[in-house]
C-alpha cells in the first residue's frame, strides 16, 4: 500500500505531457477492476443461491471475503469521480464547463444531445445508487451468513434465496448502466450496445480469478480441508467458460464496428490499434488463447500451481483489458509510450489493499460454514 502511495505522488510530481491526468486515469482502472472483483464475488453469492447450488457452498467465505473489497473500492472510485466533478482531471470530457451551452467555446454538439443522461446530478444519483445497493446487498448477505452458523434451519437459507433474486435482477441492469456511465462515457462520442455485457463479462472473470487464487492460497496452507479437486475444477470450469463469453463479446464487438466502418463508431478502434496496438492486441491473445490452450483438459483444471499460475496470468490480461479501456479516452491526443514505473506502482498498492481487506475479512468468521443446509451436499460434491 506504502508503494501504492508514493507510486501516486511521483505520478503527479512527473506526469507533465497529461498534467496528472494519466495517474488519475491509473486510479480510475485500478479502482474499476478491483471493485469489479468485489462486486463479481457478491454476484457468486447470489447465482449459488438463485441456482439452489450446493457445489459453491465450501467456498462461501472465500466469496464474502472478496465481496468485502466492495465498500474500499467504491470509495476510491468516488474519489476519482469527485476530482472530475471539481475539474482537477478532464478524465470526463461531458463534465466541462459550457460543454451544452451554444456558442460556448467547450459546446459540443453531440455531447449536447446527451445531456438528458450525461448531467452530472443524474449521474451522481445512479452512482450512489448502484454502489450503495451492491454494498448494503453484500453486507445482508454476509450478515445472514454468520446468522445462519449460530442458529441453523432452513428460514435463514430461504430468505437469502428472494434476496438473490431482486439482487440479479438489479445487477442485470446496473451492471450494464454503470459501465456506460463509469467507462463508455469516457469517449461520449462513441456507443456500443455489447459495451455492458462486454464489460460485466470482464468483472466476472476477475472476480472468479480472485476467489480461486485465494482457494488455492488457502489449501496450500493445509486450510479448506473440505474444498476438494472437484470444487477447484468447477472453479477451473467457470473461468474457463467465461473466458469464451468475454472473448465472443470482444470479437463481436469488434468485427461489427470495425466491419461496418462508421465514422462515429469505429474512431474507438482507430485510437487503442494506432497508440495501444501492443496492450490492445496483447490482452485479447492472453485472454482467449491462454484459457482455450491451458485449461482445456480436466487434468489442466485439478492440478493447483498449474491453475494458479494460469490465473495469475490472466489476472494480468483482464488488467491490460481495462487499462485499454480507459487510458487511451482519458489521455486522448497524448499517444502512450508504454507503461510508466508509477503506473505498476499504483497497481501493487491496490493489490496491497485488496489483499489487506480480504485476509482481514477471512480471519473474522470460520472459513467454513456450519449449519448450511446443502452443507452435507458440499462436502460430498463430485465431478
Amino acid at each position: 500500500m506504502a508503494i501504492g502511495v508514493i507510486a501516486i505522488a511521483v505520478g503527479f510530481m512527473t506526469d507533465h505531457e497529461t498534467h496528472g491526468t494519466r495517474v488519475w486515469a491509473n486510479l480510475l482502472t485500478n479502482s474499476i477492476f478491483f471493485l469489479g472483483m468485489g462486486v463479481c464475488a457478491t454476484f457468486y453469492i447470489a447465482l449459488n443461491y438463485a441456482a439452489e447450488a450446493a457445489w459453491g457452498v465450501a467456498l462461501k467465505r472465500v466469496f464474502e471475503a472478496v465481496a468485502a473489497f466492495l465498500p474500499f473500492g467504491a470509495l476510491a472510485l468516488i474519489i476519482v469521480l469527485f476530482a472530475g466533478t471539481m475539474h482537477w482531471h478532464h478524465i470526463y470530457h461531458w463534465m466541462a464547463e459550457g460543454i451544452a451551452i451554444e456558442g460556448h467555446e467547450n459546446y459540443d454538439k453531440i455531447i449536447a444531445g446527451k445531456t438528458g443522461y450525461l448531467n452530472q446530478p443524474f449521474f451522481w444519483i445512479r452512482t450512489l445508487i448502484y454502489l450503495g445497493v451492491w454494498t448494503a446487498f453484500m453486507l445482508v448477505f454476509r450478515k445472514r451468513s454468520l446468522q445462519e452458523d449460530e442458529i441453523g434451519g432452513t428460514q435463514i437459507h430461504f430468505k437469502n434465496i428472494k434476496i438473490a433474486a431482486w439482487f440479479l435482477v438489479f445487477f442485470a441492469i446496473t451492471s450494464t448502466t454503470s459501465s456506460w456511465d463509469w467507462v463508455m462515457s469516457i469517449d461520449p462520442h462513441w456507443f456500443s450496445t455489447l459495451f455492458g455485457w462486454y464489460t460485466f463479462s470482464g468483472f466476472w472473470i476477475s472476480g472468479t480469478i480472485a476467489i480461486m487464487m485465494f482457494t488455492l492460497y488457502l489449501k496450500s496452507k493445509g486450510h479448506l480441508e473440505q474444498v476438494t479437486e472437484s470444487h477447484i475444477h468447477d472453479m477451473g470450469k467457470w473461468l474457463f467458460a467465461v473466458s469464451f463469453l468475454w472473448s465472443y463479446l470482444w470479437f463481436s464487438q469488434f468485427m461489427l464496428i470495425w466491419y461496418s466502418n462508421i465514422p462515429e463508431e469505429v474512431t474507438y478502434y482507430m485510437s487503442r490499434i494506432a497508440n495501444y496496438r501492443f496492450a490492445f492486441f496483447g490482452m485479447f491473445l492472453i485472454n482467449f488463447v491462454f484459457p482455450m490452450l491451458l485449461l482445456m483438459s480436466r487434468d489442466a483444471k485439478r492440478n493447483y500451481k498449474f491453475l494458479f499460475v494460469v490465473a495469475l496470468i490472466i489476472f494480468v490480461g483482464h488488467w491490460m483489458d481495462t487499462y485499454v479501456m480507459i487510458m487511451p479516452g482519458a489521455t486522448e491526443g497524448h499517444g502512450w509510450n508504454g507503461f510508466a514505473l508509477y503506473e505498476f506502482g499504483i497497481l501493487a498498492g491496490f493489490i496491497g489493499l485488496f489483499l489487506f481487506v480480504v485476509q482481514n475479512a477471512l480471519t473474522k468468521a470460520p472459513l467454513m460454514v456450519k449449519q448450511h443446509p446443502y452443507l452435507s451436499e458440499t462436502i460430498n460434491h463430485h465431478t
